[in-house]
């Protein structure tokens, strides 16, 4: 594992006009829990992997069985136009977007809700059970491109020639103001957390792709907890896309092999996430494939069982040398809080 440290505020340079994570919590949480569908996601205190991790507290918000989408994901495009429809009819809309993922279930299933369309691009690489699942929400899947950047291209470029809706959950000059929005949903589950937990923590782990959920995280830790937290950004070693932007103070496009941790395998970091994680988060952590295996199969027979990405803040933790706990400031009595953050692939 490689662990760069963040000296906060980070520089990042080359990103624009971006705004900052929203940290409207309360709305997002009105609005969601007028979902039928809707209801609070347990936090999970994981004695034995604590054990193992030799810490006092490792507590899990487990995600696998949001509004029954089986990902955190579920509180993000759904949101998005669920708010759109707040604001008018939405039926005669299409939702377009490429996902690695869950991402597109939320689209999918949030347009579904509303009599909206939904039109999924997806990559070589994207498992056909993956496919499938989308369908059955309704939405129609289109194959682009080996990996997800080509997908996004592709996704890009429908929405701009047939007049369709673009949900990404990515933002780039230009393109903010949905990926913004659909970050704003990602508090809930945080603010759940945040309920649900007796203290504060001492270390927070939290897996990254393009990075909105890091963000959104780690955004209202901070303004409920202050410094008091160690915030940890995890990626794949093959997807660095936070951590190497970090460290070159701009946006830089990883150049690395496909993940088996395929739903954090994006080789760009979204910026809005990029700029407060660069405020936020004290360390950016890359694990590798064997690191993620290992953490997945730890938390199966803990009885929690999700996929390499789902559980890779956990896998994170469990993978730190003595040299890297010390860095970090993790002894016998830190209380640690992860994010299992979807069911098994």
């Amino acid at each position: 594992m490689d662990i760069l440290h963040n000296t906060r505020p980070a520089k990042i340079n080359d990103i624009g006009d971006m705004p900052w994570p929203s940290t409207d919590a309360p709305a997002a949480c009105a609005l969601v829990a007028r979902c039928p569908v809707a209801g609070e996601t347990p936090l999970e205190d994981a004695v034995a992997l604590a054990t193992q991790a030799g810490i006092t507290n490792l507590w899990v918000k487990d995600e696998r069985g949001r509004m029954g989408l089986g990902s955190f994901k579920a509180l993000g495009a759904a949101y998005v136009i669920a708010c759109d429809a707040q604001e008018g009819d939405v039926s005669k809309r299409t939702y377009v977007t490429a996902s690695a993922g869950n991402h597109g279930m939320s689209v999918a299933a949030g347009a579904a809700a509303f009599g909206a369309s939904s039109v999924v691009y997806i990559a070589e690489s994207v498992p056909e059970s993956f496919a499938e699942r989308l369908r059955e929400q309704g939405a129609e899947v289109v194959r682009e491109g080996k990996i997800y950047e080509d997908s996004m291209a592709a996704a890009g470029a429908a929405a701009e020639a047939q007049g369709w809706d673009l949900l990404s959950d990515s933002s780039w000059p230009g393109y903010y103001a949905r990926p913004h929005r659909l970050m704003e949903g990602y508090l809930v589950l945080m603010a759940e957390a945040i309920d649900q937990m007796s203290e504060a923590p001492s270390h927070i782990f939290l897996q990254a792709g393009v990075g909105g959920l890091a963000a959104a995280c780690a955004v209202l830790a901070r303004q409920v907890w202050g410094d008091g937290p160690v915030i940890v950004v995890v990626e794949p070693d093959a997807a660095p896309a936070l951590h190497g932007s970090i460290q070159a103070g701009r946006p830089v496009e990883s150049q690395g092999p496909v993940s088996d941790m395929g739903r954090l395998d994006c080789k760009m970091p979204s910026l809005i996430a990029l700029q407060g994680l660069a405020r936020d988060a004290d360390a950016f952590a890359l694990i590798t494939e064997e690191e993620a295996h290992a953490g997945a199969g730890t938390v199966m027979v803990a009885g929690l069982p999700s996929s390499s990405s789902g559980a890779a803040g956990i896998a994170a933790l469990l993978a730190l040398s003595d040299e890297q706990r010390t860095a970090l400031g993790i002894t016998a009595q830190s209380k640690v809080l992860c994010i299992l953050s979807e069911g098994p692939a």
